[in-house]
């Protein structure tokens, strides 16, 4: 059992090395592993290996490193600030510990804790900034794990948004009055225009975004992000609209956006859902631009999380311009659409050599018309097309298809609820399409995507659309 309380036997420090001479040991992959590493750093590495491997004699040569091919002495440690003992051999390393240990030099012992002196941390790198996370030496797998998560969560701009912020710090500290001016000053710095502006590669603008910060020094101006939330899988957000959520005062999210991503964000961020959900609309279009609007002009940073990507069938045109018209700043978050995550449920191919080439997106409501929609003509010509929402309107889409010269046996691949694990597949043909409307227990978002292509998909974990009808037919036979 665990105690309540935990107390750590190895203290994260962060050392200067500087120009400092750093000594490693070892003729192979344990040696490199801890150059590579070293590397990162301003240190002196010297490598002491009187016969190395090809591929550490190779990155050696490639970075400059000094190296001793001598057998390992003691005197080979004069100098170093730490030393780092990785020859595979239990009793040299053991060896080389006591050495520096008797010079009152830190060591580290690759995989032999008991000899260790400090531990080497999983780290990410985004100098001048560093996360260090260890395990005191009981578990690199897992550090390598905590790495790669907070990783994803650190923009690459991270470190130069740093080295520019101190840049800065002279100045705000003698202009901004200690508390709650200078806090909103550099929160806005790190989370605002500066840091947008760095994040795609333009560093003036961002050092005139930061001086206009400065010089500014009024109230923070508002800034929407129309997010996509992708088709309902958490870890299929990007890594931008992670980042995003958890810098957002407010999340302004549809119904078809699941808890589990509108948790993804900051835990004191204010949620407000406006619905926009067949047959339950909690909000107009016109009230949600009104909403995004007012919020901008509060002065908030807003997160518009929509499903799927925001640019297809999530109105984001309407948002813009309302936006825009109101002079907010706003920018725009690619999601993964649903189409892309059923035709992966599918391990279906969209576009395919010789028989597919191009693909179409659309709602079953395009066909409600008179004539056939320009997309239907694609449709004829081979292309793959991805139906959204179009469940109710099924057996329509499947006559006006075949009305117009689609194949009956055209394949058909369908989803609910894609990307996520309750996902029910189906497949058949556009002949077999209107089964659709029957299956009221399909409560969640449908997916249809037709086309010759479709019949490259595996269908494995799928059931026939087919056997529903004929699953009904015997129902009412054995009633009547």
């Amino acid at each position: 059992m665990l105690p309540e309380t935990t107390k750590l036997n190895a203290f994260p420090v962060f050392m200067r090395v500087e120009d400092a001479l750093v000594v490693i040991v070892g003729n192979g992959g344990e040696a490199l592993a801890k150059a590579r590493l070293l590397s990162q750093s301003s240190a002196a590495l010297k490598i002491v290996a009187d016969d190395p491997d090809a591929p550490l004699a190779a990155w050696i040569a490639a970075h400059g490193a000094k190296h001793v091919a001598e057998a390992y002495a003691p005197h080979h440690l004069e100098g170093a600030v730490l030393v780092f003992a990785a020859s595979g051999d239990a009793a040299l390393d053991k060896r080389i510990s006591s050495d520096a240990r008797a010079k009152n030099i830190p060591v580290n012992a690759v995989d032999r804790p008991e000899l260790c002196d400090f531990f080497t941390p999983a780290i990410v790198n985004r100098a001048p900034v560093c996360v260090a996370v260890g395990t005191e030496g009981a578990g690199p797998v897992l550090s390598q794990l905590i790495r790669a998560k907070i990783d994803r969560m650190l923009a690459p701009s991270l470190g130069g948004l740093a080295v520019l912020a101190a840049s800065f710090r002279d100045a705000a500290e003698r202009l901004l009055p200690k508390g709650s001016a200078r806090r909103r000053f550099w929160n806005d710095f790190f989370e605002g225009a500066p840091a947008r502006a760095l994040e795609i590669g333009h560093l003036a603008e961002a050092h005139e975004a930061a001086a206009e910060l400065l010089a500014r020094r009024t109230a923070a101006q508002g800034h929407i992000a129309l997010v996509g939330a992708g088709p309902g899988a958490e870890d299929l957000l990007t890594l931008r609209a992670q980042r995003l959520l958890m810098q957002a005062d407010v999340i302004v999210h549809d119904a078809l956006v699941p808890e589990a991503v509108v948790a993804m964000g900051r835990r004191d961020a204010e949620r407000l859902p406006v619905g926009k959900r067949k047959g339950c609309h909690s909000k107009s279009q016109a009230e949600i631009n009104e909403l995004l609007v007012s919020l901008g002009r509060e002065g908030k940073r807003v997160v518009r999380l929509k499903s799927g990507d925001p640019l297809v069938f999530g109105r984001a045109g309407e948002e813009m311009q309302a936006l825009r018209d109101a002079d907010i700043s706003y920018e725009v978050v690619p999601g993964v659409t649903a189409a892309f995550a059923a035709a992966a449920d599918f391990e279906l191919p969209l576009t395919l050599r010789g028989v597919a080439s191009s693909m179409v997106f659309t709602t079953g409501h395009d066909l409600k018309g008179g004539t056939l929609p320009d997309w239907g003509k694609l449709a004829i010509s081979g292309a793959t097309v991805a139906v959204y929402m179009g469940r109710s309107v099924a057996a329509e889409v499947a006559s006006r298809l075949i009305e117009a010269g689609l194949s009956p046996d055209t394949a058909v691949a369908v989803v609910e609820n894609a990307s996520l694990g309750d996902r029910r597949l189906f497949h058949g043909t556009i002949a077999d399409l209107p089964a659709l409307e029957g299956r009221d227990e399909l409560t969640g978002p449908v997916m249809t995507l037709i086309g010759d292509a479709v019949a490259g998909a595996n269908f494995g974990k799928s059931e026939p659309l087919a056997a529903h009808d004929r699953l009904v037919a015997a129902k009412q036979g054995a009633d009547a």
